[in-house]
């Protein structure tokens, strides 16, 4: 997957792109799927498509044309984001309900995944799509930022909010670690989630964040409740 780039389109398909030969303008490979492409994630050679029929194809970019797996994703409401956890076991996925839901590959371990809600306005019930899930490169815990401008480390092993952030004058709309997890990056700008009328240039910007090691080490595991809200 180091030497192709991976595209994903509101006209249903796949496509795989040599670095070698990108100038040519010419995939190597497309594949086209049941609807349009909403999210998706590449990490090796493992790709995780969300498509805007709330189904989740997961390939094997060594054999990229016929997914390995298909999921129909438990989340009543549109996919916004999907993440790859860390270690290939599974994904993450968010969506425009401020849900997250966490996904296992192996039958085994079914009895893990779970679903959360998250940015939620508790004074006023409002609630804020999940704009991006970020898995840290080295402990495995994440990050999630959404519409109501805040973003949130959580430990899916211990299922428990690790910290919040004072809430922000615009939208997160997207974020990511750096490679070696040191440094967590997002941009601060209106997400188009109120439709036309509230957008604003101002705030519109892209903070880093220096990562402690206190803030995304996982925890002990401690019960089988969800995230706390």
């Amino acid at each position: 997957s180091r030497s192709m780039v991976v595209t994903g389109s509101w006209d249903k398909t796949l496509k795989y792109w040599p670095t070698a030969t990108m100038g040519d303008c010419k995939a190597a490979a497309s594949v086209t799927l049941s609807e349009r492409i909403y999210a998706m994630d590449v990490k090796d050679e493992t790709a995780v498509v969300a498509c805007a029929d709330r189904v989740i194809h997961t390939f094997d970019l060594r054999s990229p044309t016929v997914p390995i797996k298909t999921h129909q994703s438990p989340l009543r409401h549109q996919i916004r984001t999907v993440a790859l956890f860390h270690d290939l076991k599974g994904y993450a996925i968010g969506s425009i309900e401020g849900r997250v839901h966490i996904h296992h590959y192996a039958e085994a371990d079914a009895k893990s995944n779970f679903a959360f809600k998250c940015h939620r306005d508790p004074n006023n019930q409002d609630i804020y799509a999940v704009n991006q899930i970020v898995f840290h490169p080295t402990w495995g815990t994440f990050c999630t930022v959404g519409s109501d401008g805040t973003f949130n480390f959580w430990d899916k092993e211990a299922k428990q909010r690790l910290r919040g952030f004072p809430r922000l004058q615009n939208s997160i709309s997207s974020a990511d670690f750096s490679y070696d997890g040191d440094v967590f990056g997002y941009t601060v700008a209106y997400d188009w989630s109120r439709g036309y009328e509230p957008r604003s240039g101002e705030g519109e910007s892209t903070w880093l964040h220096v990562v402690q090691e206190s803030e995304l080490r996982p925890r002990q595991r401690r019960s089988s409740q969800g995230p706390p809200q």
